[in-house]
């Protein structure tokens, strides 16, 4: 009896053991959740008002920086160069020498058919004195011919053939020497096109040859480019816009540009032309791409900016006052079934979620309105932008305060319900928690 009693005491004893070692355990395990939520009371996220400000669109584009005003020179007739005056980066009137190419060969030339000119000219003379001794005659023969009748028909008709033919003769002699003043004139062009002069004041913004280089005319290819003048007073920026944006782009549009070569320095423009064809690369594959090439007039600019340096545009091409706008990475693109989870999983303790998944749908632009530790996403619809901040045309009142970034939780993590732990920004840069 004694043994029996004794085991029922052990495995009481057990029992409260057991029961101890669970309450204990379980004792950790809510002491543990209320730590852990201590620890993470939310999401950290930075926050920013929305409020209204002015904003004005931006198109950007990258491109190179080229006078307004150039020309390349390249010779018309070949042969080597004796003569380089000019060097590169030196400044040239209107009509000063460039170049003189050797003209010995396009001076004999000239002469050689100046010759002949002079030939034909001498024959010319010969067949006007032999027309004119013909014309006499046959005038005689006709004469006698029509009052005595001494003369036979077949002396009249002998007449009349010989003052044809002179008059034929005479004729062919003169296209002779048309065709000897033609070449005289093409030879004496020749002879004046080995002596290159500028077509502008400007400055020789490239210089290709060397005294003694011999180089190729224009004449049957496209010859050699000796060098290139060009008006530095003048400079414009020649910008690549994709497809999409040259649409929102007009002639007369401002433009902000920098130079990758100096930097905190902004030049003004304005877009002077917009091409009507487009510049297509990789054609007919994925990585596809059609740009449009827009000019840009630099208002101002100084001595440092030089022909083929690169530079990024920004295009003003819309601007709007006093809109409701947030920062632009707080617009995030969420699909309907996203947009509507709340609603879709607490109808009538339905999960109608699975059912909208099934409708594919454009996303929404949205964004999340922090209150009281959560936030809510309310979708938006949005209009302009520039680098900084979106317009929002509905959905959001002025004054919400919206979460701003990062903008990985932004896109990613947050949901609708979401717990959040805003953090601000004190006005000498450093965060703090609210």
């Amino acid at each position: 009896m004694a043994n029996g009693k004794n085991g029922k005491k052990t495995k009481s004893r057990r029992k409260k053991i057991i029961w101890i070692a669970v309450g204990v355990v379980v004792l950790l395990i809510i002491l543990q959740s209320v730590v852990c939520k201590k620890k993470n009371p939310g999401i950290v996220v930075q926050t920013e008002k929305a409020v209204r400000r002015d904003i004005t669109q931006l198109v950007s584009a990258t491109g190179t920086i080229n006078p307004v005003y150039q020309v390349a020179i390249t010779p018309e007739v070949t042969g080597e160069i004796v003569e380089l005056p000019v060097k590169e980066g030196e400044r040239v009137k209107k009509n000063q020498l460039l170049i003189r190419i050797k003209p010995d060969s396009y001076t004999a030339q000239r002469d050689r058919v100046q010759a002949n000119l002079k030939s034909a000219e001498a024959m010319l003379g010969i067949r006007k004195v032999e027309k004119d001794y013909v014309e006499a005659n046959f005038k005689r023969t006709e004469e006698l011919y029509r009052n005595s009748g001494n003369v036979s028909e077949q002396a009249m008709e002998k007449a009349s053939s010989d003052l044809a033919a002179s008059r034929s003769q005479l004729d062919a002699q003169k296209a002779l020497v048309q065709q000897a003043q033609a070449a005289l004139k093409e030879a004496v062009e020749s002879l004046n096109k080995t002596a290159i002069y500028s077509p502008m004041a400007g400055t020789v913004s490239k210089l290709n040859v060397e005294l003694g280089e011999r180089v190729l005319g224009s004449g049957f290819s496209q010859g050699t480019h000796l060098m290139t003048v060009a008006d530095l007073g003048k400079m414009e920026a020649i910008v690549d816009v994709d497809e999409n944006d040259v649409v929102l782009v007009s002639i007369g549009d401002a433009a902000s540009i920098d130079l990758d070569a100096f930097k905190n320095v902004v030049y003004k423009g304005i877009v002077t032309e917009i091409a009507n064809s487009a510049k297509t690369t990789a054609a007919g594959t994925q990585e596809e791409v059609v740009n449009f090439a827009i000019k840009i007039a630099l208002d101002d600019f100084d001595a440092r900016v030089r022909p083929g340096m690169s530079c990024n545009a920004d295009i003003e091409v819309e601007t709007k006052d006093n809109v409701l706008a947030v920062p632009i990475q707080s617009v995030t693109a969420r699909s309907d079934e996203e947009a509507e989870a709340q609603e879709s999983t607490t109808r009538d303790g339905q999960d109608f979620g699975k059912a909208r998944k099934k409708k594919q749908s454009k996303p929404k632009e949205v964004v999340f309105v922090v209150n009281d530790g959560a936030v809510t996403m309310k979708a938006v619809k949005i209009g302009i932008s520039d680098n900084e901040f979106i317009e929002v045309t509905s959905g959001l009142k002025e004054g919400e305060e919206v979460v701003s970034g990062p903008y990985r939780t932004i896109a990613t993590e947050l949901q609708d319900k979401s717990k959040v732990k805003p953090e601000t920004k004190k006005k000498n840069g450093k965060k703090k928690s609210t």
